[in-house]
């Protein structure tokens, strides 16, 4: 018989590690074909191409050529690349589903922000991501559409509003993570409801013996460009939680709309270096810049978390009691103090700590039973905490961990040799 708290986890690591290996297909797609698209040459004779291209790479060589909305007949052989990209999304929201929905109490919902049920929060995550992508479509089929710098500076106005929205709501950690998604939202839907479809026009126009109208690739092209310039800041929404420093301080909406410029600085440099327009080193100065002053905010305000008399004053929520009344918590919690709180406080006592470690906080009892799954599985079960067990947490504590987890949770399964 397995666990269900060793069951989930593995779950979720098999949906993040199907998750990585999708986006970077999508992602390796996106770059590639851009910086092909940019670095076509346009002289000698194309035979009725738009640009062509000499490439090498694993002991062959490529010859590439691209035509302006469509070759004169169709092609026999065809490849579509979308796959990468629903793939991306699909296995995203399930994972946001496990993290995000599954341990929403702990993760999602912000109880001194906003006082919330579980299910309003789930509402609101879910509803919002689709939000971005009905703006965002609305404006690039106004007459927007011919003025693509208004266009994505009003884009970034929305991303910006969207961040400090979900900061009103969910924790510092949801809030990065959900307007990640709600970017990577954006981006799926452009190919799935524009790219795609106008693909599917002049291929169609194609078999039919039509001449494909070039307004199909023009659109298409225009969604293909913002999904590069939004690919980088979306990267490291999705690794931030790892970061408290970004997610886990006062101006963490803030910092958030910093990265997006930080993606149109870089990109702006490579899609200018493809092009053969010369090499804007000014660009690498202003991301500098931008860095800087997202380590700046950093340091500024108090930690997402508050005082820990806010947190001693919150109700104990169901889980919580359980874990909290039962037997062993007490001898719990002093090895929890006594191994783990030095690092996991509002005030570091470790030399090198200076926030959190993921922002996990572990200086009440609440807080221990708030994190009784992560306290099991990683210094119970696993040695992964603390880290090389710098604060000697021998084995008979661990047994501990794990007899007051199991006791809690009724779980069947005796230590090994016990």
């Amino acid at each position: 018989m397995f666990e269900v708290a060793i069951l989930w986890d593995w779950m979720g690591f098999a949906v993040r590690w199907l998750h990585v290996i999708t986006a970077i297909a999508w992602i390796g797609s996106s770059f590639y074909f851009i910086a092909l698209d940019l670095g076509l040459r346009r002289e000698g004779d194309l035979r009725g191409a738009d640009g062509e291209e000499w490439q090498v790479h694993g002991g062959g060589f490529y010859h590439i050529r691209k035509y302006l909305v469509a070759p004169e007949a169709m092609p026999e052989h065809l490849t579509w690349f979308k796959w990468e990209s629903y793939s991306t999304w699909l296995s995203g929201a399930a994972l946001l589903m496990i993290v995000y929905w599954a341990g929403g109490e702990l993760y999602l919902i912000d109880q001194h922000k906003v006082e919330l049920a579980l299910w309003q929060g789930i509402v609101i995550s879910a509803a919002s991501l689709t939000i971005g992508w009905l703006v965002y479509d609305v404006l690039c089929k106004s007459g927007l559409g011919e003025k693509p710098t208004i266009l994505m500076l009003l884009l970034f106005a929305l991303l910006v509003a969207m961040g400090w929205g979900y900061n009103q709501v969910f924790t510092g950690r949801a809030m990065m993570l959900h307007l990640g998604a709600f970017t990577a939202t954006i981006m799926t839907a452009n190919v799935f409801f524009i790219i795609m479809p106008n693909q599917r026009v002049v291929v169609a126009d194609l078999k039919a013996g039509r001449k494909p109208d070039p307004k199909y690739g023009k659109i298409a092209k225009l969604r293909s460009t913002h999904n590069n310039y939004l690919t980088l800041p979306v990267i490291f929404l999705m690794l931030s939680n790892h970061y408290p420093l970004a997610f886990a301080t006062e101006y963490n909406w803030v910092i958030a709309a910093l990265v997006f410029l930080m993606g149109v600085t870089i990109r702006h440099f490579f899609n200018s270096m493809h092009a053969r327009k010369g090499l804007p080193w000014w660009t690498w100065g202003a991301t500098v810049a931008l860095f800087l002053a997202i380590v700046w905010l950093s340091t500024l305000g108090q930690d997402e978390f508050g005082a820990v008399e806010e947190a001693e004053a919150r109700e104990m929520t169901a889980q919580e009691e359980r874990f909290a009344s039962a037997e062993g918590f007490e001898d719990v919690t002093y090895i929890v103090m006594g191994r783990c709180s030095m690092c996991h406080a509002r005030e570091t006592a470790y030399d090198g700590v200076y926030h959190a470690p993921k922002g996990v906080l572990l200086e009440t009892p609440q807080e221990i039973a708030a994190q009784a799954r992560e306290i099991y599985l990683q210094a119970g079960l696993s040695t992964a905490m603390p880290p090389a067990n710098v604060s000697w947490m021998d084995p008979e504590e661990r047994a501990a961990i794990v007899r007051w987890y199991r006791a809690a949770t009724g779980a069947e399964i005796a230590l090994a040799g016990e």
